[in-house]
């Protein structure tokens, strides 16, 4: 297997280009005030009822020209039920380019693709659905999250280039960050973020792998499913 391994790499990256799309949207008002706050050229790409969120913000700040639909990106509207709106060779060119790659580079050109900075994602409630006492099996497989987790994991994945924020929580140090840096974050805490991540992302699968495992072994599929016609 021909593996990259990355010698150059830029520690200060300006944050021009983020992709938002969370479930949990607690906190995603200020951050977007704060981001565009800081930089009203930001580009900010997002799906669904998070990109309906930010759009009302855009309007009061007049930032709308800087939101941009994921499907509008891709040219792909997104499936019922919101089952793929981010799985896209574009975003994850976009994603895990490397910025001194040639041949990405190329990629990116070719395809017309943009290489993004930050990521701010989270997932569908699993483990809150998980703990009410009505929940089905059904009920839980509706709410595991794939898109969101193959985003952060990728954006994690390059740190090098690309910050990877998963919890309201760290919403304050991204924006301090990029007032410390000019509106760039830094190697070293792209690097935290993404550790941060793929704990994340390990925690929310675990809670899956053991709510649906027990859903299973206790419940009689048949009664929740129908046969359909062959």
């Amino acid at each position: 297997m021909n593996l990259n391994r990355v010698r150059t790499v830029r520690s200060l990256v300006p944050v021009r280009r983020a992709l938002v799309s969370v479930a949990d949207k607690a906190g995603i008002d200020e951050l977007v005030r704060g981001l565009w706050s800081l930089n009203r050229e930001l580009e900010i790409y997002s799906t669904g009822g998070t990109f309906r969120r930010i759009a009302e913000i855009a309007a009061e700040m007049g930032t709308a020209d800087r939101l941009i639909s994921i499907s509008d990106y891709t040219g792909q509207p997104e499936m019922q039920g919101g089952l793929v709106k981010t799985l896209d060779y574009r975003i994850y060119l976009g994603l895990l380019s490397e910025e001194f790659n040639t041949d990405h580079q190329r990629d990116l050109e070719r395809t017309g693709s943009i290489p993004f900075d930050l990521t701010v994602c989270n997932f569908y409630p699993f483990e809150e659905t998980a703990a009410t006492e009505t929940a089905s099996v059904e009920d839980l497989r509706t709410h595991i999250d794939i898109g969101g987790p193959t985003m952060l994991r990728a954006s994690a994945k390059n740190f090098l280039r690309v910050a990877a924020v998963c919890t309201p929580d760290a919403y304050e140090s991204l924006l301090q960050e990029l007032r410390a840096n000019d509106g760039a974050t830094t190697l070293p805490w792209r690097a935290d973020r993404a550790a941060e991540a793929f704990r994340y992302t390990a925690h929310y699968e675990a809670a899956i792998a053991g709510a649906l495992g027990s859903h299973i072994r206790s419940t009689d599929l048949t009664t929740t499913y129908e046969e359909g016609a062959q």
